[in-house]
This record gives C-alpha cells, sequence and structure tokens, in this order.
C-alpha cells in the first residue's frame, strides 16, 4: 500500500521539488544497497509535511539504527553484513543532512557521520580500500576514497568518479563501486569540497579553472603501484558543470572518458547567442574551449535522458554539428520506455551505469573477475 504522502508517481512532496528528488534517490539507491524500500516508505508514513525538522530527524534516526547494527555485526566478525549497513546508514545520514542550511551545525554533524561510516566501510572491504589526500588549490586539498581492484594484487585498470561542484563521494560507494569491482577495476571516488563545509561551495562556483583538479589526480594516480597508468578513465556523475569535459582537453593521459562532452557548455555558448542576436559566438563567455569543437585524445561517451533537461533532439543536433570527424564521441540517449530517462538517470540510475561501465569495460580493457 502507498502511503498517503505519496502520489501514483512517488511524489512524496509534491510542492518541494527538493524533497521529492531526494526521496526517488534514495529509493532508487536501493537497487545498489544504498537503501532498502521497506525503510524508505516507513519514513514516509513518519514524515511530518512541511517540516524539514521532521525530515532531518528521522533520517538521522534510520542512519543511526543502520550503523548500530553494522558495529554489531562487524563485532560478531560478519563483515558482509556489517558493509551493507554502514553503506545504507552512510546514504540515510546524507539525506539527514540534505534539506539542512550548510551553514547549520546539524548538516555538518550528519555529513561527519556519513563520512565515518564511509571509513569504516573501507576498512572492512576486502582488498581494504583508503582515504586519500590529493594536493590542488592552495590551503584546500581533494579528498578521495581508493578502492583496490578484487584481485589486490598487480597493475589493475581504474576508473575516477567525480562529481558536479557540491556533490559528495559517498554516493559513489553504493552507486558505482559494484559496478567496477565486478569488472575488475579499481576505483578512486573523489568531491570538490575536500575535508571543507558544505558552505564552501560557494568559493568553489566562483572558481574559473575547476577542471584543474583533474592534472592533480592524474599526478597522484602515477605514483602509485597498483594503476596500469595506460588504463585510466574518468566518469562526471551528474549534469551540472562540463568542468570534466575541459579536462579531458586538457590530460592526455586519460584513456577514456564519460561526462557531458561540452554540451552544456554549448547549450549555454548558443543561448546566449540567440538571445544577445549575436553574430560572433566565440565571444560569448563560456570557460575554454568545448570538447566537442576541439580534439580530445581519449574516446568520450555521453549518456543523457529524453526526458532531462537538455532535450535528446537537440543534444544531438549539437554533437553532430559540434564534433570533428576523428573525434571518438559517443551519444547514448535513455527513452522514457526503457528508464534511465530523467536529468542524470535518476529514476534508474542502475540502467545507466551499466552500459556506463560496459563501455568503459570495452574501452579499458580490462578482462574482469567476475564476482
Amino acid at each position: 500500500m502507498i502511503p498517503a504522502c505519496l502520489s501514483d508517481d512517488w511524489i512524496l512532496c509534491p510542492e518541494r521539488e527538493d524533497i521529492s528528488a531526494e526521496f526517488t534517490r534514495l529509493l532508487t539507491a536501493a537497487q545498489e544497497g544504498g537503501a532498502t524500500i521497506a525503510e524508505c516508505l516507513m519514513i514516509a508514513r513518519q514524515l511530518k509535511r512541511g517540516d524539514d525538522r521532521s525530515w532531518h530527524r528521522e533520517w538521522k534516526k534510520l542512519a543511526q539504527a543502520n550503523r548500530q547494527r553494522a558495529e554489531a555485526a562487524f563485532a560478531e566478525g560478519h563483515m558482509a553484513s556489517a558493509q551493507r549497513n554502514w553503506l545504507r546508514a552512510m546514504n540515510y545520514y546524507g539525506a539527514a543532512a540534505m534539506p539542512l542550511d550548510p551553514t547549520d551545525e546539524r548538516r555538518w554533524v550528519a555529513v561527519l557521520a556519513m563520512q565515518e561510516c564511509a571509513r569504516r566501510y573501507l576498512a572492512a572491504r576486502g582488498p581494504a580500500g583508503e582515504v586519500v589526500t590529493i594536493p590542488w588549490l592552495d590551503g584546500h586539498a581533494l579528498q578521495g576514497y581508493f578502492l583496490p581492484a578484487p584481485s589486490g594484487s598487480g597493475r589493475a585498470p581504474t576508473v575516477i568518479c567525480i562529481g558536479e561542484p557540491g556533490h559528495r563521494k559517498e554516493e559513489f560507494l553504493f552507486k558505482l563501486v559494484p559496478h567496477a569491482r565486478e569488472r575488475g577495476f579499481s576505483m578512486l571516488a573523489l568531491d570538490l569540497l575536500g575535508d571543507q563545509r558544505d558552505d564552501y561551495l560557494d568559493a568553489l562556483l566562483r572558481r574559473r579553472d575547476l577542471e584543474s583538479a583533474i592534472p592533480g589526480v592524474m599526478d597522484y594516480l602515477e605514483t602509485r603501484g597498483d594503476i596500469d597508468f595506460a588504463r585510466v578513465g574518468i566518469i562526471a556523475d551528474g549534469w551540472g558543470s562540463s568542468f570534466v569535459a575541459r579536462a579531458v582537453l586538457q590530460e592526455p593521459r586519460l584513456a577514456a572518458a564519460v561526462c557531458d562532452g561540452g554540451l552544456w557548455d554549448l547549450h549555454e555558448r548558443a543561448f546566449f547567442a540567440s538571445r544577445f542576436a549575436m553574430s560572433d559566438v566565440s565571444i560569448v563567455p563560456v570557460p575554454h574551449a568545448p570538447l566537442m569543437a576541439s580534439s580530445a585524445d581519449c574516446p568520450v561517451l555521453i549518456t543523457l535522458g529524453e526526458d532531462g533537461w537538455l532535450k535528446a533532439d537537440r543534444a544531438r543536433q549539437i554533437v553532430e554539428s559540434s564534433r570533428l570527424a576523428t573525434s571518438d564521441v559517443m551519444l547514448k540517449v535513455f527513452t522514457a520506455a526503457e528508464t534511465g530517462a530523467a536529468q542524470a538517470h535518476a529514476d534508474n540510475p542502475s540502467l545507466a551505469n551499466e552500459y556506463i561501465f560496459d563501455w568503459l569495460e570495452s574501452r579499458l580493457g580490462t578482462a574482469a573477475r567476475r564476482i
């Protein structure tokens, strides 16, 4: 039975798009182990409409229950159950933080609890993961989770996963790590926030060189003895920025990239040119050259939901009119009939990630160990 607060299309709060989107994300996370549907529906029944404190309180309580189960399982030597519960606790802490103001101390407390669950999960894996720090800006470093390939020996192909500004890396631990592990990849999950609070996002968004983070990441990976440096790919999770696409232009050491391909930059350029009747679109202030208007040294996959912000026909038009004949740029559009059609594939990220990691597997040439 669907709870009374839910509409037939699983919109939790019609008047709050952010809350409804977060609840959808939690439901779809159940497919990859980041939640359970029963727990999500239980919380939906307990929420008080229009009360953000209720949202924070109920998800935090659920996170604590999962965290306690994880610790109990770990104490008894049940590593699989401990890992599963830490992942769910981590995700629920993130949900508890979501509606709070970035300066709210309760938000930071929830983020710290989320990060501690992630660290506990990493330590319990086999082979164990690790927290890494990568220099970037003066006074600000990147922070990441490195998860070795399941073989645990030799040099493995590796995938860098990084989200748009403000996105935290913990979600990748249940959303993307299983796909990487099944294909024999190591993974480096990153975010731009590092160890800063969420209100640091304003400082990040004022920068016009976010792509400068990626060469530093590649420098770090090059120092590791367990990386096959000729087979390093990157995934840009989310569609809020083209900074990874711009980084691909500057980073010849990447072997494959999954990103927006500069579509958003190109779309903005065309919009401004149309809005202000500019005949020379090159003067529109879009940072650097978009990927598809230049020559990239690695194959690029762009995935798009047909119901997302940028319509599929417009995306196809941009791709066909912008890329060079020699560019290896592939566009995959997910339709409503197959799901995965929402913005950033929010309605079915599992389907999109299967396609993405299959594409990476074919490009990076891994002989994956099947788990």
